[in-house]
């Protein structure tokens, strides 16, 4: 169905209101999953992140690659291994995580939105010191916990009018290795760094679910204070703990607002932020 000329006004007028009040402010986008791998999903991410960039809000993005990293080991004969949902990451697994994420996804990503028409630059956690991590756990390998964020890489590539695409390789601060960080983790502490007005994972769900089984329960808004409750029930579970925890610790740390959305959706970023009709969770 078309719509009106009347309808394609209204929808313009509606996102007016969004545009004015984001403006120069900072959103950090989390992306990864089914939006970097389906065709039509990657056009209309990067659709979206031109558009807010263009209406002048500040759009900082940190992505994943996990699939692209499982590729290239079994490439090489090395089978993919994970403990509690992180893949384990020795000297060897390491090694291809910086080439994949550092190299070929964060530049294929950068290319892609400079040929959409964008201003794009590529940075990984180790320019200018942006992560720096230690050592999770022995039992992750090379895992870190980020300890610290220097956003000034970031902020002086915004500033100059760019989007910066941010790997999540980390400098390590215990010693001279590089650390595979989580890219959740990653987005949620570069957000909190950068003051950043709203934090935006996309997922491959709705959103938090208060049956994990039938995506119609979306819960669409949560306060901090409700989740242990959720964890208690059973609610937040599984994969979507970690997430929770991120978006928690930025709203707790200064973040306005931290959406977790169903990056199956094509444009969804753009209707959670333009629009009336929210889609995903809020956390605030």
């Amino acid at each position: 169905m078309s719509l009106s000329h009347s309808d394609r006004a209204q929808t313009l007028i509606e996102a007016l209101p969004y545009i004015q009040n984001y403006t120069g402010k900072t959103v950090v986008v989390k992306y990864g999953g089914n939006a970097m791998i389906s065709e039509e999903l990657r056009t209309a991410v990067i659709s979206d992140i031109i558009l807010l960039s263009l209406v002048g809000i500040r759009v900082v993005v940190v992505h994943g690659g996990g699939p692209e990293i499982s590729a290239m080991l079994k490439k090489i004969g090395k089978d993919s291994r994970f403990v509690d949902g992180l893949r384990y990451t020795d000297q060897e697994t390491m090694d291809i995580v910086q080439q994949v994420l550092c190299g070929k996804v964060n530049k294929d990503l950068v290319a892609t939105l400079n040929r959409t028409g964008g201003r794009a630059i590529g940075l990984c956690g180790m320019d200018g010191g942006l992560f720096q991590a230690r050592k999770l756990d022995e039992k992750y390998g090379l895992v870190g916990e980020i300890t610290q964020v220097d956003p000034r890489p970031v902020e002086d590539s915004v500033n100059a009018g760019y989007i910066p695409v941010v790997s999540t390789v980390a400098q390590g601060a215990d010693g001279a290795t590089a650390y595979n960080i989580n890219a959740d983790t990653a987005a949620a502490k570069l957000a909190i760094a950068l003051g950043a007005e709203k934090l935006i994972l996309l997922t491959d769900v709705r959103g938090l679910l208060r049956d994990p089984k039938d995506e119609d329960t979306l819960i669409p808004q949560v306060h901090p204070s409700d989740v242990p409750g959720l964890v208690k029930d059973g609610v937040i579970q599984g994969g979507m703990i970690p997430k929770v925890d991120c978006c928690v610790e930025a709203v707790r740390s200064g973040v306005r607002r931290a959406h977790i959305l169903d990056g199956r959706i094509p444009h969804s970023i753009l209707i959670e932020m333009l629009s009336n009709a929210g889609v995903g969770t809020m956390i605030f």
